[in-house]
C-alpha cells in the first residue's frame, strides 16, 4: 500500500481548513503508487486526492509537477487539478512532508487493455504534447540514457542472482544505446512528455479516456520517447508477445493529432529499447534492494527483458503497424 507517512485526524483537519473545501468526512489510504503517500480525501464539498511527498521526490521539481498538470487542465487535457489555498498557494506542509490536494478524476484503470484503450491513449498523449509546448517551466528527464549507467552499476553483477548472464547482457545493451542515442540536434521533435503513462495511470468511463495522472516523472524530452514507453506498457500480452493491433491503434490515433517526422519513426525502435532498457533498470535496482518487509513489492524486472530483446529485433516502424 503506497502510504509511508501516517497522518492524524488533528493534522489533517487543520491542513484541509486552509483551503476552504468543507470539513473531512473521510481520509482512505490509496494502495496504487509507489513514490508518495496518496489519501482520498473526501469533505462536505466532495473528492480529492491528498499527496504527501516522500523522500524519493526532489521537492525542487514539485513546482513543474503542479505547474504542470493546472497548465494542461487549463487547455483541456483530462488531468487533476491542484488546489490553492487561502494564500494562493498549492504546495504546503503536513507531517513533516510537502503536501498537496488535488481534484478528483472519475474513472478506472483498465485491468484488461483492449486495442480501443490504446487508441484513446494516443490521442490524448497527443493532445498533451501540443498542450504543453507553452509552459515555461523546464525539467530535464533525470531517467534518461545519461542516468542508465549509474543505475547499472548500483546492482552489478547482483543483476545475475535474477538470470545469470544479465549483468553482461545489460552492460552491452548500455554500449549500444549510449553509442546510438538521438543527441539533441538531431532534430527530433522535442517537448512535455508524461513518461511514466503506464495502464494504471490512466482512466477510462463508459468507454472513453477519462483522465490523465501521476505527473510526478512529467519532463523535457523527444515526444518519441513518451511513444515508446507506451508502445511497452500497453501493447504486450500477459505472455510476453507483442499486439501489433493495439500499437497501430495507438500509433494512428496519435498522428491524426500530431503526425511523426521521418526522424521520429526512424527512432522508434531504438526509442523502444531504451525505454524497456529504463523500466528494466529501476525495477532491477527495487527487487534488489526492497525490504522484504516493504510495503510496496517490487515489480518483476524480466518483463522488461522481454520487451526490449523485442525491440532489439525490429528494424523499422512497420513491426508497430505503421507504413
Amino acid at each position: 500500500m503506497a502510504v509511508y507517512t501516517e497522518v492524524s485526524d488533528e493534522e489533517l483537519i487543520a491542513f484541509v481548513a486552509g483551503y476552504g473545501i468543507g470539513e473531512v468526512t473521510s481520509c482512505k489510504g490509496i494502495a496504487e503508487g509507489v513514490e508518495n503517500s496518496n489519501y482520498l480525501l473526501t469533505t462536505e464539498t466532495g473528492s480529492f486526492i491528498l499527496t504527501l511527498y516522500e523522500k524519493r521526490v526532489n521537492p525542487d521539481d514539485l513546482p513543474f509537477f503542479l505547474g504542470l498538470m493546472g497548465h494542461l487542465a487549463q487547455k483541456g487535457i483530462p488531468c487533476p487539478t491542484p488546489l490553492e489555498d487561502g494564500k494562493g498557494q498549492s504546495l504546503g506542509t503536513l507531517c513533516g512532508r510537502y503536501a498537496a490536494i488535488i481534484s478528483f478524476l472519475e474513472g478506472m484503470w483498465p485491468r484488461r487493455i483492449m486495442p480501443d484503450h490504446c487508441a484513446g491513449v494516443g490521442e490524448a498523449m497527443a493532445k498533451m504534447h501540443l498542450a504543453g509546448a507553452d509552459f515555461d517551466i523546464k525539467r530535464p528527464n533525470a531517467l534518461s540514457v545519461d542516468s542508465w549507467r549509474n543505475l547499472l552499476q548500483a546492482s552489478g553483477e547482483r543483476a545475475n542472482e535474477i538470470q545469470p548472464g544479465l549483468a553482461g547482457f545489460l552492460a552491452d545493451e548500455l554500449d549500444a544505446l549510449e553509442a546510438g542515442w538521438p543527441r539533441k540536434d538531431a532534430g527530433l521533435p522535442y517537448g512535455v512528455i508524461h513518461a511514466d503513462l503506464f495502464p494504471d495511470n490512466i482512466f477510462f468511463r463508459r468507454g472513453e479516456l477519462s483522465g490523465l495522472i501521476d505527473f510526478y516523472f512529467a519532463c523535457n524530452d523527444v515526444f518519441a520517447y513518451d511513444i515508446a514507453i507506451c508502445l511497452n506498457a500497453w501493447c504486450f500480452e500477459a505472455d510476453g508477445s507483442f499486439n501489433v493491433t493495439k500499437a497501430r491503434r495507438m500509433l494512428t490515433s496519435y498522428r491524426k493529432v500530431r503526425d511523426f517526422s521521418d526522424a521520429e519513426l526512424a527512432a522508434l525502435p531504438l526509442l523502444a529499447r531504451g525505454s524497456a532498457m529504463r523500466f528494466l533498470l529501476t525495477r532491477l535496482y527495487d527487487w534488489l534492494n526492497t525490504p522484504k518487509d516493504a510495503l510496496v513489492t517490487p515489480k518483476n524486472p524480466l518483463e522488461y527483458l522481454e520487451k526490449l530483446k523485442f525491440h532489439q529485433g525490429v528494424s523499422g516502424p512497420g513491426a508497430y503497424g505503421l507504413e
